[in-house]
């Protein structure tokens, strides 16, 4: 499972960026938020947090740069009838923060503002999503630093539990994100 891309912009577009990863150039769907905040030109460096969806016909990746982006397309995509693109729609037309605020309020109105969504997917993404919003807050991290969402992202990929990376990653020297992975690892073994 690809996780995060690190290297230099090979193409970009509005909904999709390339980024050339030593010599492997990957195509990565992004949403019109992110392209926007994506202020690097082609050769520069670029992190973005990945989703990788792999299915029979096809494996696509979509990039993030904050977290709280990925995990609500991580929540959206689960929910029965809604897909990447659905996904990305929505993170294109609203930012999580502004998305919360919809789901607290039970808006169908601002829901159908979202290409291709209608009256029933509205309301069924609202009753699925309720409670959501709360989640969001409380899964804030106090590191807005990407170095350290990366970290965190490797952990919980590798199975670890949310008090357990904390107490891994409380007091972790900055590095390269592979070297704190390594010391974060090294700190739950003693744990």
């Amino acid at each position: 499972m690809i996780i995060a891309l690190e290297g230099k912009i090979f193409a970009k577009e509005p909904t999709k960026i390339a980024i050339n990863c030593t010599g492997v150039v990957y195509e990565v769907f992004i949403s019109l938020q992110t392209s926007n905040q994506i202020t690097q030109n082609k050769g520069d460096s670029i992190t973005l947090l990945t989703t990788h969806i792999i299915r029979e016909d096809v494996q696509n990746l979509f990039g993030f740069l904050e977290s709280s982006e990925k995990k609500l397309f991580d929540t959206l995509i689960k929910i029965n009838g809604v897909g990447p693109k659905v996904a990305m729609a929505i993170l294109s037309t609203y930012t999580p923060q502004t998305f919360a605020k919809v789901v607290e309020g039970n808006d169908i109105k601002s829901m159908q503002r979202v290409p291709g969504i209608g009256p029933k997917s509205a309301g069924r993404i609202l009753v699925e999503l309720s409670g959501w919003s709360l989640e969001l807050s409380q899964n804030e991290t106090n590191h807005k630093d990407s170095d350290y969402n990366q970290v965190i992202l490797a952990l919980e990929s590798l199975g670890y539990k949310n008090d357990i990376i904390q107490k891994a990653i409380k007091g972790l020297e900055k590095n390269e994100v592979g070297q704190m992975v390594k010391a974060a690892l090294k700190k739950i073994q003693g744990l």
